[in-house]
């Protein structure tokens, strides 16, 4: 495919519920994963932005569905909240659940969902129950092993085929992304384009 190339770059809304998503534009694909798995560091270097999408060593500092629009809304990118543990008020967390589930369900321009893992950390319930629940929407979805330049070349490819194993009974596999030195960002563009350049299935 050819290069993307990022001429404009804007974000267009926070949403904290259904009422306040932005009118539907270009096609979007949505990004998900446990609290501080690297999922807003990972969509900046994507689009090669640094702080376009706000990042922070705190868990949960995404606490609402924030909206961004690439190439005068050719596409969209979706930063969901992360789930699992998040230094948040109770009340608010609770309430993600369903802001997420929400958005995923009833979003008519939403085309995919990449779901971000650390390559470091073993799958764990969380991460089982959202992929349970994604194919059980029929949700397409793309999984990526982010901080790969955190662990030497060998352990990381251990670790890798051990998520090969875990992801292997939902009838996916996993790509290797760095948001520090870039690795596998042509790889993802490339499992991105159909989704995002292709025109949507009329249902007919």
């Amino acid at each position: 495919m050819n290069k993307i190339i990022i001429k404009q770059a804007e974000f267009i809304a926070g949403a904290p519920n259904r009422r306040a998503w932005p009118p539907s534009g270009g096609p979007e694909v949505a990004f998900v994963g446990r609290s501080n798995v690297g999922k807003s560091s990972l969509i900046n270097r994507l689009v090669m932005r640094k702080k376009l999408v706000r990042t922070s060593s705190r868990p949960g500092c995404t606490q609402q569905i924030n909206f961004f629009s690439f190439n005068s809304d050719a596409f969209r990118f979706i930063d969901l909240p992360g789930y699992g543990f998040a230094r948040v008020p109770w009340a608010l967390k609770k309430s993600w659940p369903d802001m997420i589930a929400d958005y995923l369900r009833e979003r008519e321009t939403l085309r995919g969902v990449v779901i971000i893992f650390d390559v470091r950390r073993e799958i764990n319930q969380d991460d089982k129950a959202i992929l349970v629940w994604l194919r059980k929407i029929a949700a397409p979805f793309l999984p990526v092993l982010t901080k790969t330049d955190k662990v030497s070349r060998g352990q990381m490819m251990k670790n890798f085929r051990e998520w090969q194993k875990s992801l292997a009974p939902y009838g996916t596999e996993p790509l290797l992304f760095s948001s520090v030195n870039g690795e596998g960002m042509e790889k993802l563009w490339e499992a991105l384009a159909p989704w995002l350049f292709s025109a949507p299935d009329s249902g007919g």
